[in-house]
């Protein structure tokens, strides 16, 4: 399987003292499923977008996310919470 094709995961870190959120890990293959693996084990929640999974693999783990993804990601940070609301009952 060329690497174009092969599965691709991104962990993001993010605080409110942040200026942006943080990709913590970034991989494909094996990788993208050890990261999804440990998401999963440690109740994180995962979302599944290509796209985007396809740049943040792209961007240095330790670094900040690029402007030209804020909104992408601001939409998955949203999503994510609003799952939470509704997991809690809120």
């Amino acid at each position: 399987m060329d690497k174009t094709h092969r599965k691709k995961a991104a962990a993001l870190k993010y605080e409110l003292n942040y200026d942006a959120p943080i990709v913590s890990a970034a991989g494909m293959g094996h990788i993208a499923d050890k990261i999804v693996e440990e998401a999963k084990k440690n109740e994180v929640p995962v979302v599944y977008n290509k796209e985007l999974a396809d740049l943040l693999t792209n961007v240095d783990v330790g670094s900040s996310i690029p402007e030209e993804l804020y909104n992408a990601v601001a939409e998955v940070i949203a999503y994510i919470m609003d799952v939470d609301k509704l997991a809690d009952g809120r």
